[in-house]
């Protein structure tokens, strides 16, 4: 999740200044929360999905000749999740170093927080997605990315901006160059390629075994590129000029998806056809690879993020409250809804028993986006208990939390 406290912009003059002024205690940016907090709802619906509904789970990319139009969408929403979260976090870490005194207290925060977030991937995440102390798979997910892309970002951020740039752009345009490489497991340097691009599972030595469901490679280069517009949310930088900035990144990447996606060649190992109606064409258009990211998946979320985050700036604070509640306890949220989700579930195996083969599942679309949408209460009530309590504790640990 995005690091520490953040710094304020200025742009006194607009909505989202004076939003920015009165949140100057807490040392956050509006906005930002209230765009990490949108994809932590979405988030939110992707995961009851994943336990109330996995009669129908989903492939990647999704199998079009299985997946209704309801289902995908709900899928594809949920896309838009990881890219923001570790883009932000690059951003985040810049505003911190901003208001911590320079690259290196933002290197030292990146180091430390990084290795808290490998650790709770593959005890307390792990965990909530299992219930299990001993499981057969451990799951390297957003978490475990996130992770390790913030101690990679620790040595990069020390790089002169043009190079950090230059980094972050090759490797996001450039990882689809090493699709062809595969490393079958027992081969040297399996793990290492299988963690890096390669999604796959990695054998552990108490008979068990990892699966790398979030390859780092790409996570690498996005968290560089958020790094890089650290400066555009600088005290100095007028608010209208930022938002035009994010405008124009927003709608070149959209721009470049479109034309990329419709030459059907480089940027999505999958390519897209015609369907039997509109509505199935546009389906398998949008049918990108997440795991890796492919660059089409990249340009798409991370330009309909960047837009999200300009019009965020422009909204008042009360129409911003309900996303900034959940953005401002990311980790926090992340924990406490998937002990929620998956709590749930087991409390109604035991009520209802199964009734979709092994499972308990909701029975349509709609019944889960209720499901997700019942739980913003409970969840936002602790959320909000959780940022009062962080506010008033002194305790260093808390800011990794």
């Amino acid at each position: 999740m995005p690091a520490g406290s953040l710094s304020l912009p200025q742009g006194a003059d607009s909505p989202a200044g004076g939003q920015a002024r009165r949140q100057a205690s807490a040392g956050r940016i509006a906005a930002i929360d209230a765009l990490r907090g949108f994809v932590m709802l979405l988030m939110l619906v992707d995961h009851a999905r994943e336990f109330f509904y996995m009669h129908a789970q989903v492939s990647d990319p999704v199998d079009l000749a299985t997946t209704p139009p309801g289902l995908f969408f709900t899928r594809l929403a949920a896309h838009l999740c990881a890219p923001v979260f570790v883009a932000l976090t690059g951003l985040s870490a810049w505003l911190y170093g901003q208001r911590r005194g320079g690259k290196r207290a933002a290197s030292e925060f990146l180091l430390k927080r990084g290795a808290f977030l490998v650790l709770l991937e593959l005890t307390l995440v792990n965990f909530a997605w299992t219930f299990s102390l001993t499981p057969s798979t451990y799951f390297l997910q957003v978490i475990w990315a996130i992770g390790w892309s913030m101690i990679v970002l620790a040595g990069l951020l020390w790089l002169p901006k043009p190079a950090l740039l230059g980094v972050g752009l090759a490797i996001v345009f450039g990882h689809n160059l090493l699709d062809s490489i595969t490393l079958a497991p027992g081969e040297p340097g399996s793990a290492l390629w299988a963690i890096l691009h390669d999604r796959g599972f990695i054998p552990l030595p108490w008979d068990a075994r990892a699966r790398t469901s979030y390859p780092l490679a790409p996570w690498i280069g996005v968290i560089a590129l958020g790094h890089v517009i650290g400066p555009w949310f600088a005290q100095a930088v007028d608010g209208g000029m930022r938002r035009r900035r994010l405008v124009l990144v927003g709608a070149s990447a959209l721009t470049l998806f479109m034309l990329l996606r419709l030459l059907n060649g480089y940027g999505e190992p999958v390519p897209w056809g015609t369907g039997a109606t509109p509505l199935l064409t546009v389906i398998s258009f949008l049918n990108l690879t997440k795991y890796p990211p492919s660059l089409d998946f990249l340009l798409l979320t991370l330009g309909a993020g960047a837009l999200l985050l300009a019009l965020l700036e422009r909204m008042p604070a009360r129409g911003l409250a309900l996303l900034t509640t959940f953005g401002a306890a990311p980790l926090f949220f992340y924990l406490a809804h998937l002990y929620l989700l998956h709590g749930l579930n087991r409390v109604a195996l035991l009520v209802f028993g199964p009734n979709q083969g092994a499972f308990f599942s909701v029975p349509n679309i709609a019944a889960l986006w209720g499901l997700a949408a019942m739980l913003l209460l409970p969840l936002g009530f602790a959320c909000r208990w959780f940022v009062r309590l962080k506010a008033r504790s002194n305790s260093a640990w808390m800011s990794y939390l």
